[in-house]
């Protein structure tokens, strides 16, 4: 019973790390990668290995994919939990609301309105930036003053221009203030990796609590 629970609780480590691990590839977060990996390694290195060594009892291989599954579903969790990221979001009604546009724009959404032709007759767009931990805040606002808008989102993968390119260079040029020059040496190395490592937690924190 005890090497089922094992086996459970290593899943329950492993996957969650390696979903967490991907998700920071993906968003080009160098060191959150290197980290997340490092861990995703120890546990698969000390824990899969011993707990899958020598045979295996079809019960034993059954838990290991259960806890496989419930792991894939932790990771999920984590990431939503952490909401790494922005959204963007298409709202259509079939008006113009500026009431709803004020509220958004007075909440620091980022918003820009469309007019166009739909089957029905005219209809309004509203484009929509922001971060994916606000989503839940934006969706109760468009649906308490607009409760039949059509809602698409999507993730972006790419900014250029408008005013979240500024803040994200605002951000960088603050953390280069912080950075101080370093020898090229093996001590200095070490020192500038550790700060990058400070550096970028310390904008995740940021971006999290914001």
């Amino acid at each position: 019973m005890s090497k089922l629970l094992l086996i459970i609780f290593v899943q329950l480590m492993y996957v969650p790390l390696l979903t967490l691990r991907t998700i920071s590839m993906v968003k080009n977060l160098k060191l959150m990668t290197a980290m997340f990996g490092l861990l995703e390694a120890i546990v698969y290195i000390f824990g899969l290995t011993i707990v899958l060594s020598g045979e295996s009892t079809y019960l034993e291989m059954f838990v290991y994919a259960v806890g496989f599954s419930a792991g894939l579903i932790a990771g999920i969790y984590v990431e939503q939990k952490l909401a790494i990221g922005y959204s963007s979001f298409i709202v259509n009604i079939n008006h113009r609301n500026d009431d709803l546009v004020r509220v958004l724009r007075d909440s620091g959404f980022g918003v820009t309105l469309y007019t166009g032709e739909g089957r029905d007759g005219e209809r309004t767009r509203l484009d929509i930036l922001t971060r994916r931990k606000r989503e839940s805040e934006l969706l109760e606002k468009i649906k308490g003053l607009e409760p039949n808008a059509f809602i698409i989102s999507y993730e972006p993968k790419t900014f250029h221009g408008g005013y979240i390119s500024d803040i994200m260079k605002r951000r960088m040029q603050l953390r280069k203030k912080r950075e101080t020059p370093v020898e090229a040496s093996a001590d200095g190395l070490i020192t500038k990796t550790l700060d990058e490592i400070k550096n970028e937690v310390d904008t995740f924190k940021k971006d999290w609590e914001a």
